[in-house]
């Protein structure tokens, strides 16, 4: 089957999580300030494990979505 605009794709736990809240990795990318490279791979690669700073700047744009998250909730 063709698979348009990445449609399709197996998503991450956090990836999954992102869809039934409702926010868009572009929101996240302006809010956390990471590189779309980054949220994609935290969305779509379930062997990507970022670093602390990277969690750490999740959560900060999470929070100014009204979102929270623990810590080690989709990293361990």
């Amino acid at each position: 089957m063709f698979n348009l605009f990445g449609l399709g794709k197996t998503r991450t736990q956090f990836g999954k999580w992102l869809d039934q809240q409702g926010i868009t990795q572009f929101d996240l990318e302006q809010k956390a300030n990471l590189s779309r490279r980054t949220i994609s791979r935290l969305c779509n690669d379930k062997t990507y494990r970022p670093k602390y700073s990277t969690v750490s700047k999740i959560r900060k744009g999470l929070k100014s979505l009204g979102k929270e998250i623990p810590n080690d909730y989709f990293w361990m």
